[in-house]
């Protein structure tokens, strides 16, 4: 069994063919699927995608992308939509200056939120970082300063130093199909220094789908492929790997069930 542990399910990419994607992850063993909230505004959609399927969870937050066009948000606004009993995890927040479509300044108020309200709910934090490696990890320094919380940096596609100080603060390190591209020696340098016991997999999807099938819109039956690479990197086997990575999930994501058959 594998956990996709992020994708956007909510979005239009899916629409045509939703059940389908769904009925290929199961025939791949992907038997528990994380769906990410990006729009707070859109939390209600979200929720009831969760809500219609028994092993689909989700999340609530603002992507940095969204930090200026979304309505400001504190932590304990973000904590009462997080009592929603499908949501298990704040986010995805964090930092994106690679694309910079939100002011930095809102990026960093709305993840500083964003940590408040997974220290006050327990619910592990969803970090997006990208191009910006040294502020998340003051703002992150900052956050645990003030007291502890869980986490994970999604889609990790950072240096070793952010790694380090993530896995140092307690946090996880999730890993999507960036990691089976040819040019990611860099990346698959980082991730054969992490702990097995602090990696997750993913798909991101709809993007970045993994080789064999780049350039395609990605699924969730699609994290197989990530896993594969992961495991080959961890030197172990895919057994192992799945095990291990399901297994981090269910202790980071701890609101979650797993599946029952």
């Amino acid at each position: 069994m594998l956990v996709d542990s992020h994708c956007h399910l909510d979005f239009p990419d899916f629409e045509e063919d939703f059940d389908a994607v769904l009925e290929r992850a199961a025939a791949n063993d992907i038997r528990t699927i994380l769906t990410i909230c990006t729009h707070v505004t859109r939390f209600d959609r979200i929720a009831a995608i969760a809500e219609a399927h028994r092993d689909i969870w989700c999340s609530v937050g603002i992507h940095p992308h969204e930090a200026a066009g979304e309505p400001p948000v504190t932590g304990a606004q973000l904590a009462e939509l997080a009592a929603h009993p499908k949501c298990i995890g704040i986010g995805e927040t964090g930092l994106d200056y690679f694309y910079e479509h939100s002011p930095k300044a809102e990026q960093q108020r709305n993840f500083r939120a964003h940590i408040e309200a997974a220290r006050v709910t327990g619910l592990p934090l969803i970090v997006h970082a990208r191009d910006a490696d040294d502020d998340t990890i003051a703002i992150l320094k900052e956050g645990s300063e003030e007291g502890a919380f869980p986490g994970v940096i999604h889609c990790f596609t950072a240096g070793p130093e952010l790694a380090r100080v993530a896995v140092e603060l307690g946090l996880y390190i999730s890993v999507s199909g960036i990691v089976t591209f040819k040019k990611a020696e860099e990346l698959r340098e980082t991730i054969a220094s992490v702990p097995l016991d602090r990696l997750l997999v993913e798909t991101d999807a709809p993007y970045l789908a993994p080789t064999p099938n780049r350039g395609k819109r990605n699924e969730p039956s699609f994290v197989r492929h990530t896993a594969g690479k992961v495991a080959e990197v961890k030197g172990v086997s895919r057994d192992e790997l799945a095990a291990a990575t399901t297994g981090n999930f269910f202790r980071l994501f701890s609101r979650a069930s797993r599946p029952t058959a």
